[in-house]
């Protein structure tokens, strides 16, 4: 089964960030102090020239490792315009997987009920009155 590309990305940087700190102490010649000013080198700022050269050797080999990783586990790796050339015709079309369009049928308010006058079951009733509840007949009540 094919991993997903956050766990193949995941352990890739993994990789990289471990290849990185064992290629640091290299640089450092197994001197505690050298290897704490090659640390305290590395700021948001630096450049990849400013590195000790074991560590630019290592981000090369993790970035070539990186991009092998990732078309072994069957993903495809290049410029947007090739990938987007390639894509498998067995996919649907963009415009047909959106399915028909969400919200309120055509001419309905927001709250559920068609707008008055389109002859629908809420239309009040015409006439004297003009509908509402019905009244309560006049005169005496009836005792049957």
């Amino acid at each position: 089964m094919a991993r997903a590309a956050n766990d193949v990305m995941q352990s890739i940087i993994f990789s990289a960030i471990l290849d990185g700190l064992a290629a640091l102490k290299r640089a450092s010649g197994g001197l505690p102090n050298q290897l704490l000013r090659d640390v305290q080198a590395i700021h948001p700022n630096v450049t990849f020239a400013d590195l000790p050269k074991e560590l630019q050797d290592a981000i090369a080999e993790s970035t070539r490792t990186a991009f092998t990783q990732l078309l072994k586990e069957g993903y495809a790796v290049g410029p947007r315009q090739q990938i987007q050339q390639t894509r498998p015709m067995d996919r649907v079309p963009e415009r047909d997987r959106r399915g028909p369009p969400r919200g309120p049928a055509q001419g309905h308010r927001r709250g559920g009920r068609p707008p008055a006058g389109d002859g629908g079951p809420n239309d009040r009733p015409s006439g004297p009155g003009g509908g509402g509840r019905p009244r309560k007949p006049k005169g005496k009540p009836r005792l049957g």
